[in-house]
C-alpha cells in the first residue's frame, strides 16, 4: 500500500506562492463517495475522521525548474511558502507536489490562484452562511453531516446569484473573477466535501482555509466546535497577504463571525468595505446588532439579513454589484 498525498488550493501574490496539503499513512479504506446515502454515507464520513497522518514525510514541490523539499509537521500537514522571482500569470494555475514510497514517486497536481488585477476581495464563512448546517443545534448538525450526502445538503436560496455577481463585480471582463476565500471552523477532513458542494452549486471557485485536521472518532463529534481564533488568524493573514484589496466579509450569527469581523475592521480600517451577517434564528440577536452598529460607525456598510434577496438588494444599493 502507498501513502496518500492530498493537495489543497493555494494562492499567490506578486512576491510569494503558498501551497499546502496533507500526507496520510497507507490505508485500505476507500475514498469518500459523495453519492452514498444514509448509513453508507455516515460510514464514509466517519472514515474521513479516522485517516492517520504521517509526520516528517518528505514532500517535494516542482517550481520554476527546481524541486523544493520540505517535511510534514506532526499532524501530516505541509505548507510551502516560496518567494517568487517573476510573475508568470493570473487566475487559476497548476502546481505539482510529490512524495516517494519505496523508490516510486507519487505525484499529485493541485491548483493555486493569483487574483487578476483588481480591487475587490471576498471572504465568506461556510456553515450556515451558504451551506445549511444547523450549527446552533449540535445534534441536528451531526445528523445532517452523517446522513445527508452532498446531493442532499441544502444551500440558502439566492446565495448562488449573490456570490456569482460578487465574483465578477467591477470587472469589464466577466471571465476574470475577484479573489474569493472560504474560511471555516470545519476541519481539513471535510475539504473534498466542501469543494464538491461548491462545484455542484456553481459557487465561485475559492481558496479554502480550514481548521486543523482531526484523526479520531472522538474528534469527529467535536467537528466545527471549540474556539474560532484560527478563523481570525486566517482572515488577518489574507488581508495582510493582499493589502491592496477592498474586502467584503460574509458570515452568520450562529457562532462568532460578527465579533471576529469587528476585530478585523478595527485592525484594517481602510480595507473592509462591507460586512454581511445572516440571521439563523427566528429573531435577530441583540448582541450581534450592537457589534454591527460598532462596525458601521467605522464607515463599513453592514447588512444583517434573513434572506439572501435582502443581501443582494443591499449590495446593489452600495454599488457592490449591478
Amino acid at each position: 500500500m502507498k501513502p496518500v498525498l492530498k493537495l489543497y488550493r493555494g494562492y499567490a501574490n506578486e512576491q510569494e506562492l503558498i501551497v499546502m496539503g496533507h500526507v496520510f499513512h497507507p490505508t485500505t479504506k476507500e475514498e469518500y463517495d459523495f453519492q452514498k446515502r444514509k448509513f453508507r454515507n455516515a460510514k464514509s464520513i466517519i472514515r474521513m475522521f479516522q485517516m492517520k497522518t504521517q509526520a516528517n514525510a518528505d514532500v517535494y514541490l516542482e517550481w520554476d525548474g527546481l524541486k523544493i523539499h520540505t517535511k510534514t509537521m506532526d499532524d501530516g500537514y505541509f505548507k510551502f511558502c516560496i518567494p517568487i522571482a517573476k510573475v508568470s500569470g493570473y487566475g487559476w494555475m497548476e502546481y505539482q507536489v510529490s512524495i516517494f514510497h519505496e523508490g516510486e514517486e507519487i505525484i499529485e497536481q493541485g491548483s493555486y490562484v493569483r487574483p487578476h488585477l483588481g480591487n475587490l476581495g471576498f471572504i465568506s464563512d461556510i456553515d450556515d452562511t451558504f451551506l445549511v448546517s444547523h450549527t446552533r443545534n449540535v445534534f441536528k448538525k451531526l445528523y445532517i453531516l452523517l446522513f445527508r450526502n452532498v446531493n442532499d445538503r441544502k444551500i440558502f436560496e439566492d446565495v448562488v446569484p449573490h456570490y456569482q455577481a460578487l465574483s465578477t463585480a467591477g470587472r469589464n471582463n466577466k471571465e476574470e473573477q475577484n479573489a474569493f476565500f472560504y474560511v471555516s471552523s470545519s476541519e481539513w477532513n471535510l475539504y473534498r466535501f466542501i469543494v464538491q458542494f461548491t462545484e455542484l452549486h456553481q459557487l465561485p471557485m475559492a481558496v479554502l482555509l480550514l481548521k486543523d485536521i482531526k484523526t479520531s472518532l472522538a474528534d469527529f463529534f467535536m467537528s466545527g466546535r471549540g474556539n474560532h481564533n484560527h478563523k481570525f488568524d486566517k482572515i488577518k493573514h489574507i488581508l495582510e497577504f493582499y493589502p491592496n484589496l477592498n474586502y467584503t466579509l460574509l458570515g452568520d450569527d450562529s457562532q462568532e463571525d460578527a465579533f471576529l469581523y469587528e476585530n478585523i475592521c478595527k485592525i484594517f480600517p481602510v480595507n473592509v468595505k462591507a460586512v454581511y451577517i445572516r440571521q439563523t434564528g427566528h429573531d435577530k440577536k441583540a448582541k450581534v446588532q450592537v457589534v454591527l452598529d460598532i462596525i458601521a460607525s467605522l464607515g463599513v456598510a453592514v447588512c444583517y439579513f434573513k434572506h439572501s434577496s435582502e443581501a443582494i438588494a443591499h449590495s446593489r444599493s452600495i454599488g457592490l454589484m449591478v
